[in-house]
């Protein structure tokens, strides 16, 4: 799937289950990424629940669930090794240095990477980096897919909010 064009969940009717598995993860990660679409950098960066959730910050953290499931349980790399942070409450936290365009570019190249580490596999491969243990791939990409989708709705309701506030 280019990353230019939105995935159609009807392009994977016809196709194998692993091809539906493709179409659906590529669709919500262009939704998601596409919250942050026509936002200043104080709108992206605008905190307003509780918790440290922003939409700049659900776009880093899911560029770290894309590095946890499919560069560290491919790969079995640290975390450390791969640069990202040691757990999913501090991947929600910004930097100074972490805008629109460099968290929008390493979310894209975290998902071009993971597409790269299992093209060749099959959904009944077994990743064995992951903490958990080893975990077949299909399982893996059921846990990315609800995790994207779940972001996504928290995505739609604070860009709703962000757009209904001056």
């Amino acid at each position: 799937m280019t990353p230019d064009r939105t995935p159609d969940a009807e392009d994977a009717i016809s196709g194998d289950l692993a091809a539906q598995f493709a179409v659906f993860i590529d669709q919500h990660r262009v939704m998601l990424a596409s919250c942050l679409d026509g936002l200043t950098e104080e709108q992206a960066r605008r905190r307003l629940v509780p918790s440290s959730t922003t939409l700049l910050g659900l776009v880093k953290h899911v560029t770290f669930v894309e590095r946890v499931w499919f560069a560290e349980a491919v790969t079995a790399r640290s975390r450390a090794e791969l640069g990202i942070e040691a757990g999913p409450e501090e991947s929600f936290a910004l930097r100074p240095e972490d805008t629109v365009a460099s968290v929008r570019a390493a979310h894209r190249a975290a998902c071009e990477d993971s597409r790269r580490a299992v093209a060749g596999l099959g959904l009944d491969d077994v990743l064995t980096g992951n903490r958990r243990g080893p975990l077949p791939l299909r399982w893996v990409l059921l846990h990315v897919l609800r995790e994207l989708a779940q972001h996504c709705g928290h995505a739609d309701v604070l860009r709703e909010q962000v757009l209904a506030r001056p």
